[in-house]
């Protein structure tokens, strides 16, 4: 499942739900749009990273919301090389976008009323002659520049990327990122629940309580930028892409990271869900997502059982 791969199943899912091909923007092109968090990731790897959108309007939509996935179909660590035992299964670093495009395609089966869009951020984080270095600086489609100082820390770029497409080109007023972003999320919420951070505390709790519903279960994090953003602080650009203190919240701070280029004042609904644990059950994937996504949006569907199942106020 290379980024070829993962684009012609956008492309196969588009044909088969009746709606526009996506939008794909690869390789060169996301240098030339600004994404350089997507690109200076997959820069290096034999297939080009691409960001590829599919889009659901109704017309009668006066909400749009975006899933955004991270999709690193095999994450090397980059130049920051993970360890011979830490890099065994990375084939399934893909796995928010997974989600998101399992979800986009059972809930737009339902006929939303609301404007949905599916974001997928693909790359491979490889090594080679191009890959990106530690002290590197990389403009984000934000406009905001990052110092690299772990390659690792790769997903967060992606996702910078992905989200203020979501706000920027689809005019997305919810935006929910979906990843398997840091190992320090099993630490805190363990195997089988997802982190969760967001800056609006109904949609944290509409989310938990989807996640027990669905069975995809969810724990919400710390919010905290004035305490924990400050982790990222660089003396040549406007932040790292990795903490300072690894013991100080750190899942909660690779969230803060993806939402600091919406910005701290974004005035729509974001929540980050990182499943990094859930999404794996020894040598297989779980498809963890799917159900949590569609049952936390299903109340805007034509479904009459994931209206019945949506978590109400």
């Amino acid at each position: 499942m290379d980024v070829d791969a993962f684009i012609q199943e956008a492309i196969n899912l588009a044909k088969e739900l009746e709606i526009p091909p996506p939008t794909i923007i690869r390789g060169e092109e996301l240098k030339a749009r600004g994404m350089g968090g997507l690109y200076g990731v997959g820069k290096a790897a034999a297939r080009p990273p691409a960001l590829v959108a599919l889009s659901y309007r109704p017309p009668s939509a006066s909400q749009t919301v975006a899933w955004v996935g991270k999709g690193i179909v095999y994450d090397t660590g980059g130049l920051s090389l993970k360890a011979p035992k830490s890099m065994c299964g990375m084939k399934y670093d893909c796995g928010g976008a997974a989600a998101v495009l399992g979800a986009f395609s059972a809930v737009v089966r339902a006929r939303p009323s609301v404007a949905l869009h599916a974001v997928l951020c693909l790359a491979e984080n490889a090594i080679g002659p191009l890959a990106t270095r530690p002290d590197d600086i990389h403009q984000l489609y934000s406009g905001r520049t990052v110092e690299i100082n772990n390659t690792d820390a790769e997903g967060r770029l992606v996702l910078a990327d992905g989200v203020v497409f979501a706000q920027r080109d689809l005019k997305a007023d919810t935006i929910v990122d979906v990843a398997t972003l840091t190992g320090a999320q099993g630490i805190a919420t363990g195997k089988y629940h997802a982190a969760v951070v967001s800056n609006c505390g109904s949609l944290e709790a509409s989310c938990v309580r989807a996640g027990r519903i669905s069975g995809d279960l969810t724990h919400p994090l710390p919010f905290a930028p004035e305490l924990h953003f400050y982790e990222f602080s660089s003396a040549v650009a406007d932040m790292k892409n990795s903490v300072a203190d690894r013991e100080n919240a750190q899942s909660s701070c690779a969230g803060l990271f993806v939402l600091s280029h919406l910005g701290f004042d974004f005035p729509g609904r974001w929540l980050h869900v990182d499943m990094a644990a859930p999404s794996r059950c020894g040598d297989r994937a779980t498809g963890y997502g799917v159900a949590l996504l569609a049952v936390l949006f299903g109340g805007s569907t034509d479904s009459r059982l994931l209206r019945a199942l949506a978590p109400h106020k």
